[in-house]
């Protein structure tokens, strides 16, 4: 049976695990640690992606990100295939690095983003890489240390996290260590990493009890949330499918959105080209960065090349053009046109 195509959105939220093939280690030294972090660093920046947890064990990784500018499989591809070549190339070892496709759950972050954020810091204290709690809070290769105030990463967004514990940064660290601490007994838990449906509802007893008063519920093996949850991104899903079939009929060029663009606010098409920072043209940059890269699917590099602006500056305006109200009206245009 083919695999299920991977399902992404603007701030999806996915539990990553990546395994190293036939559980060796993907990391055998501190120096390849720094290399994974360095690289994770630069493409999460680059492509305005959220992290809220992580941790790196020897042979596995798993990280909680949220979809930025560019799709989880894009970062997913860009930090794997760069890191398992530098990795083979330090110690002069050939072939596949990591095991298989890595694991990706996109989950409902209200029910299911603090119990991820713990349950993936606890995994050194699990695998009694460190023996208690204190020791964790020092522990480099893990976000724990980072939302403790022990450590520095600049790709971890701590800020969002802690603001779920308590709006000064003491009183929060305070309760998230505690919220830690209570899933200590926990141990492992397979409701949050597999399973599809049994995932969703907790396990076999819950399932029988919804069947048994007759309550249908919705699974995917690509999902953790609920049932609503996951009819609702299924049906997004299709819909995105759909729209993507569409606008693969409705090509357009970058030279001729380029020109659509300019038309529509009434400019020299060169002028978006420029440097100028007068505000129609900031203006029809940031529409035109957008509606190339979110909605006809362009890479950044693409729209650079043909803007002759750098691919940052690309990414810069598509996070401030999804801002602008008119964006749909014109990508609409866009279409029609």
């Amino acid at each position: 049976m083919p695999r299920k195509a991977r399902i992404d959105a603007p701030g999806a939220l996915h539990h990553i695990i990546i395994r190293g093939i036939e559980r060796k280690a993907v990391f055998k030294d501190s120096a390849d640690r720094d290399n994974f972090i360095e690289r994770l660093c630069g493409i999460i920046k680059e492509t305005d992606t959220g992290c809220y947890a992580w941790v790196l064990m020897t042979n596995h990784i798993h990280m909680l990100l949220k979809t930025g500018l560019a799709p989880i499989a894009t970062v997913m591809r860009r930090l794997l295939t760069g890191y398992a070549v530098s990795f083979n190339r330090r110690h002069r070892r050939h072939g596949h690095l990591f095991q298989n496709r890595y694991k990706s759950f996109l989950c409902e972050e209200d029910v299911y983003l603090k119990e991820l954020v713990r349950y993936i810091h606890l995994n050194p204290l699990r695998a009694k890489v460190v023996k208690d709690i204190k020791e964790l809070g020092k522990y480099r290769w893990c976000g724990h240390s980072v939302l403790m105030g022990k450590a520095e990463a600049g790709f971890q967004d701590t800020e969002y996290v802690l603001k779920l514990f308590g709006q000064s940064i003491k009183q929060a660290r305070r309760a998230y260590e505690s919220f830690v601490v209570k899933g200590v007994s926990q141990g492992r838990r397979p409701d949050l990493v597999g399973g599809g449906l049994l995932r969703s509802v907790g396990g076999w007893s819950e399932l029988r009890e919804f069947r048994d008063n007759g309550v249908r519920i919705k699974g995917d093996e690509r999902l953790l949330g609920s049932s609503d949850f996951v009819q609702r991104v299924l049906k997004q899903a299709e819909e995105q499918l759909e729209e993507k079939y569409r606008l693969q009929m409705n090509v357009i060029s970058l030279p001729a959105l380029i020109d659509k663009v300019a038309k529509c606010y009434k400019i020299d098409p060169e002028n978006l080209k420029s440097a100028s920072k007068e505000r129609p043209v900031t203006e029809a940059r940031r529409v035109l960065c957008y509606i190339a890269v979110r909605k006809f699917r362009y890479k950044c590099t693409e729209v650079s090349k043909a803007m002759g602006i750098s691919a940052v500056t690309v990414s810069k305006a598509v996070s401030l053009g999804r801002e602008l109200p008119e964006i749909d009206k014109i990508h609409k245009q866009m279409i029609d046109n």
